[in-house]
């Protein structure tokens, strides 16, 4: 894969241009890299208006065979896979390459033995351990479509989604662990497939010995199952455009969305990508802290990593368990050179204080990413400061789950840096922003709305079962483009800044202000931990700006925090983005992806407590009822 890595700022530059003058010949160049049963006929074909693309039509290939069979030659003996358990004073376990082929092809001849074919849709419901990597592969040997759930969704979630997708088979385990807690995944399990009727079979793994009900029509235990599985699959010859995976993102209103990914043009997107923005060496490990129910499980510690030959490290237990130096332990431990998490960890445990990353030695590291959100400059000083103590690259990358895959990000060690920007777009994304009125603008300062005028491979192709949602979602508010939903600034560096959602742009007397804008001044304050900022109707402003704010345990008054806090923000922004109403919490709103869940936050600050929607599925729901008990 030597062909797919730039090695200088300079190249980047070459590349990327040679990447918009002619996008065919350079993605061909790219796809030559990888293992094809067929090449394609043609590389490239797309219509926006119709939202209609294709890469690589044609071709035949199964991505496990670039995952997994073209590495035994070379890396058959190298770990594929690290599991760092729950439990710090469990074994890990190391899984080579070669043990990592052979237990995707038991399990997809397991799958195989209880009926499921190519284009048969999967849900995999599982805790964070090597047998949901494998799941994943083992449907993709066989031409199964997956779709991860989070292993935190409720039931009734869980049932949507395995509705929506039609799912034949469930893949889950007794239970999950979180921290000292364990949750009994199957009892939920059952409750969802009260509500499915196309479910024909669950595997359920055996993790943390939980007792469970059993329903001897549909379950089977996967360590008996796969007992007498031969450790030989062949791999299905899949289209280039044949589904891959479906992954469902929630929209703020309506049903979850199917997105979907189709085989060759994401996995070409997800090694090039990885291989880039992280440019790993031969004997880096690797470790992203996600989970493998969000596209930065798929992207970053699945495909990418094991597309490239790497070492991933999965693990399945949370930052502050059993302690805040959870992180950094696994990271000496394990001598983790690359390490990729969201703003959202950085910040929880920026709130413990330096003593525990200044505990470990982090020597290791060379490389630090940022993942999920925009990351605050208080943050990004913090983990370059402390976690990387200032010689380690920092990635900030943005991207999403329809994009598949890094879309603008430094390239590590070769772009300069800049607190909260994610810098420059990877080679074939062609970001423009759009101002009020639907119109490009074309000087290099510029900010406005975030949209793609060209397709890349790693694109989604629809939203599953409903094209149209998909054209109205993302092509229909500015015709021809791609819309992220995110605003964005490009500074006099051609450098892009996120400024988060569209709906999180706050308009205060005609000024429109993002939301991480504001909640970036707030937390230049000492004493602010994290804090969400959200728009709320003002009789006299149209919208104004209402802030809930975490603080340490400092003894002065919340009168004189308040006071303080809006003297920041009228120091770093002006007095226009002073919040209107400030209220102290002890937590926000999260889903278990570190997501602050700002739609429940505006609902409150509007005072309609009674449609919040579905709580079940947050970090800790709990938190939800006391931010109402104290709303102003």
């Amino acid at each position: 894969m030597e062909n797919m890595r730039i090695k200088s700022l300079e190249e980047y530059h070459q590349r990327y241009a040679e990447s918009i003058e002619d996008p065919e010949r350079f993605w061909a160049s790219i796809a030559d890299s990888f293992l094809w049963k067929k090449k394609w006929d043609r590389v490239l074909q797309w219509d926006f208006n119709r939202f209609d693309v294709k890469w690589f039509d044609g071709a035949q290939l199964n991505i496990t065979e670039n995952c997994l069979d073209r590495h035994l030659a070379e890396r058959g003996d190298k770990t594929a896979i690290i599991w760092e358990p729950n439990n710090p004073n469990m074994q890990s376990r190391h899984l080579s390459y070669r043990q990592l082929h052979a237990e995707v092809c038991r399990t997809a001849n397991m799958l195989k033995q209880a009926g499921v074919k190519k284009g048969d849709r999967v849900c995999v419901y599982m805790p964070m351990v090597p047998e949901a990597a494998i799941a994943l592969m083992a449907c993709a040997r066989i031409g199964a479509i997956h779709s991860v759930v989070f292993a935190g969704f409720s039931a009734q979630s869980l049932a949507d989604r395995i509705n929506d997708a039609r799912c034949k088979v469930v893949l889950t385990a007794d239970g999950v662990y979180r921290g000292a807690k364990p949750i009994i995944l199957k009892d939920i399990v059952d409750e969802a497939l009260l509500k499915c009727q196309d479910v024909e079979r669950v595997f359920v793994l055996r993790h943390t010995e939980s007792a469970v009900r059993w329903n001897e029509t549909t379950d089977r235990w996967w360590h008996e199952e796969i007992r007498e599985c031969s450790e030989l699959c062949p791999a299905e010859p899949m289209d280039a455009e044949d589904m891959l995976f479906i992954l469902y993102t929630s929209g703020s209103t309506g049903k979850p969305k199917g997105v979907v990914h189709t085989t060759a043009g994401y996995m070409v997107w997800a090694a090039y990508t990885f291989q880039n923005v992280f440019q790993p060496e031969e004997n880096d490990v690797y470790w992203c802290t996600a989970d493998l129910g969000w596209i930065t499980g798929h992207s970053y510690i699945l495909y990418g990593p094991l597309l490239s030959g790497c070492t991933t490290l999965m693990f399945e237990g949370i930052p502050t368990w059993p302690d805040a130096g959870r992180f950094w332990n696994v990271v000496d431990r394990h001598k983790v050179s690359i390490f990729y998490t969201a703003p959202t960890a950085i910040r929880s445990l920026m709130a413990f204080g330096e003593e525990y990353p200044a505990k470990a030695s982090l020597a290791s590291l060379r490389t630090l990413g940022s993942v999920g959100e925009p990351i605050n400059e208080e943050a990004w000083q913090w983990y370059h400061h402390h976690v990387g103590k200032g010689r380690c690259a920092i990635v900030d990358t943005w991207w999403q789950t329809e994009t598949g895959g890094i879309m603008i990000s430094p390239l590590a060690h070769l772009t300069p840096t800049k607190p909260t920007f994610a810098t420059l777009p990877m080679p074939g994304v062609q970001p423009v922003l759009v101002d009020a009125n639907g119109q490009v603008m074309e000087e290099t300062i510029a900010e406005g709305n975030l949209c793609i005028r060209f397709p890349w491979p790693g694109m989604l192709r629809t939203t599953y079962g409903d094209h149209e949602r998909c054209k109205q979602t993302y092509f229909s508010t500015y015709p021809g483009l791609y819309f992220t939903g995110d605003g964005c600034r490009r500074d006099h560096d051609a450098y892009y800044r996120i400024n988060g959602r569209v709906d999180d742009v706050i308009n205060v007397s005609g000024h429109r202000m993002g939301t991480a804008e504001v909640e970036n001044a707030i937390n230049e304050h000492p004493h602010v931990i994290e804090s969400a900022v959200v728009g709320y109707p003002h009789p006299i402003k149209g919208q104004g700006i209402y802030a809930y704010i975490i603080c340490d345990n400092s003894t002065s008054s919340e009168e004189s925090k308040r006071k303080e806090i809006l003297e920041v923000v009228s120091k770093v922004i002006g007095p226009i983005a002073k919040p209107d109403k400030i209220q102290f919490v002890d937590g926000l709103p999260k889903t278990r992806s570190g997501k602050i869940m700002r739609r429940i936050l505006r609902k409150i600050a509007e005072g309609d407590t009674d449609s919040l929607g579905d709580t079940s599925t947050l970090l800790d729901p709990s938190v939800v009822d006391r931010i109402k008990d104290g709303s102003i």
